[in-house]
């Protein structure tokens, strides 16, 4: 009798749960039906593609296609870690990544929490207006400004000359590109990615603010114990995903800033890449350093959610 009255909870439990469900499909329909593309397109563009991912174990020929192309093993991925540029190139896409992590990260959540303090509504609006504005410039004028900035005759040499330095084009310099990659992203993201730390910012509990206010916390005060601590989750999660992307670097910037000059800085996995796989067709090659890179990157996301897991209660799963 036990058993006969644990099953018909359960089944009238999963009757309850699958009406709410098809009763949220149905009131929801159109939201849902805008969802679709989404999906499609992770479905299409990143899980069906999976499958081309045994080309890197292979070499492979596109006339033959996957099924008459010959396995070679792991002789892709032992290629490439024996290879000197390839070092380099692991070496600089690490660093550029740091500098990423130490100087833009923080970036957003400054100046969120500065555009916080400003009680002038119409004001805060012109500075997020301004803030934002260089993410809707296509990457390629976003370039091109930075090579003529960059130029002997551009703003940079003539601040440079102002100070009584010599003239030179920084884009040339490979102990300067780095600089110039990370302060031009900053200049184009940091207004975007402060949106998601300000709507954190507006879930934070007004009556922290008050009981701030009645121990005489000023506005400083209240913006590094209450502010900064209310979106805290908010950082751990995006800090972790970062993290998970120490080993990527966009190509498209990298190749229209870098020349064989900057190599020694400036080459990154991505770059070196678009020049040994695609350039050369060696598709194998190009796959199977993608492959090596995602699994370093999957290591990373993993170990800095374990981390965050036991430092805090906040972590992806």
């Amino acid at each position: 009798m036990y058993k006969v009255a644990v099953a018909g909870k359960s089944n009238t439990r999963n009757a309850t749960v699958f009406g709410k469900i098809k009763r949220d499909f149905r009131v929801n329909r159109f939201c849902y039906l805008m969802f679709i593309p989404v999906i499609a397109y992770y479905l299409i563009f990143h899980y069906g593609a999976m499958f081309g991912v045994v080309v890197a174990f292979m070499d492979y020929n596109p006339f033959r296609g996957i099924r008459g192309s010959n396995w070679v093993g792991l002789r892709h991925f032992q290629a490439f870690l024996s290879d000197p540029l390839a070092h380099r190139a692991i070496r600089n896409t690490f660093i550029l990544n740091v500098y990423q992590v130490l100087f833009f990260f923080p970036a957003p959540i400054i100046l969120a929490l500065l555009l916080n303090e400003i009680r002038i509504n119409r004001y805060k609006r012109i500075v997020q207006t301004i803030s934002y504005l260089p993410h809707f410039v296509s990457l390629v004028v976003i370039c091109g400004i930075i090579m003529s900035f960059s130029r002997s005759t551009g703003l940079f040499s003539d601040i440079a000359a102002l100070f009584g330095f010599e003239r030179r084009n920084f884009l040339l310099a490979p102990e300067l590109f780095r600089g110039i990659f990370v302060a031009s992203d900053i200049w184009q993201g940091v207004g975007w990615g402060s949106i998601i730390y300000l709507a954190a910012i507006t879930s934070v509990d007004m009556e922290q603010y008050e009981s701030a206010v009645l121990d005489g916390a000023n506005r400083f005060k209240q913006m590094l114990h209450v502010t900064l601590p209310g979106i805290l989750p908010i950082i751990s999660i995006l800090l972790i995903l970062r993290i998970g992307q120490m080993m990527t670097q966009g190509v498209e910037k990298i190749i229209l800033l870098y020349s064989p000059l900057t190599y020694s800085t400036a080459d990154v996995i991505s770059s070196f890449v678009f020049r040994r796989g695609l350039l050369e067709a060696n598709h194998s090659y190009a796959t199977a350093v993608g492959l090596f890179n995602s699994v370093i990157n999957l290591v990373l996301l993993t170990s800095a959610n374990a981390i965050s897991r036991k430092l805090s209660e906040t972590s992806l799963w």
